[in-house]
């Protein structure tokens, strides 16, 4: 992974969502060298009492430190998943973690667009910014979230023909705000998405050149743009051998 791979994938993050796996993930990324980040996602805060969310919100920024995290999240808002109210205050507990290390934000928003908007905002402005990933809000949304600030991921979901709100959304995203990722292993890409059983790292270039064909350029444009965004937002990537920064291409 030190160089570019065939696949055209030579930088990974590997995203802890809960304080269960918080361990396995950082053990996991140091023995592959990849980048990590740390955080309690949405979906999972109604399956955990309040006792075990404030303990983990207690123990994350030191966490967060002592795994040279390069994120904090995946954190955010899940509509379907309810509890919205706890969903709400444990995002609040990321911000405020992300404001006192400097780091940069990995936020999930699903229907809850405008929610989200507004307690991002009424926490104040991110010294380090953050990303939407996976972003499923509309194109008219997308200035809204720039000017808090945030860049914006698109993954496999945008490589499907059909996929007319997430092409307009990219198409709508300034150019240094623009990111590619995959969301491995849960958004398989291509046309054959929902016949294969989970996607993978190496599914990125479909995602780049689905990114290049909605906003009308060429693929190696975008491979270059979101390369440069990624080193912005979340530094040089960790070295595969020993663990350390270097330089390197998207995550």
């Amino acid at each position: 992974m030190g160089a570019r791979t065939r696949r055209g994938v030579d930088r990974l993050l590997a995203v802890g969502v809960g304080p269960a796996t918080w361990s396995e993930t950082v053990a996991a990324a140091d023995v592959i060298g990849v980048d990590v980040a740390l955080g309690i996602h949405p979906e999972l805060v109604p399956e955990l009492d309040d006792a075990t969310l404030d303990a983990a919100l207690a123990a994350l920024p030191a966490r967060l430190v002592d795994a040279r995290a390069i994120a904090v999240g995946e954190c955010g808002l899940d509509g379907p998943s309810g509890d919205l109210d706890r969903q709400i205050a444990v995002l609040r507990a990321h911000l405020r973690i992300a404001r006192e290390l400097s780091l940069p934000v990995c936020l999930h928003v699903f229907r809850v667009q405008e929610r989200a908007l507004a307690v991002v905002r009424e926490a104040g402005p991110l010294p380090a910014g953050g990303v939407v990933h996976s972003y499923s809000g509309s194109a008219e949304l997308v200035r809204n979230w720039a000017r808090l600030g945030f860049s914006f991921a698109f993954g496999g979901a945008l490589t499907r023909s059909n996929a007319r709100r997430p092409q307009l959304a990219a198409r709508a995203v300034p150019d240094e705000l623009l990111l590619a990722e995959t969301d491995a292993p849960f958004q398989p890409a291509g046309e054959d998405a929902r016949d294969r059983a989970h996607g993978e790292p190496a599914d990125l270039p479909l995602v780049l050149a689905a990114i290049a064909a909605a906003r009308g350029v060429d693929p190696a444009t975008i491979v270059a743009l979101t390369d440069a965004n990624a080193q912005r937002l979340f530094g040089p990537r960790r070295d595969p051998i020993r663990g350390r920064t270097g330089s390197g291409g998207p995550p």
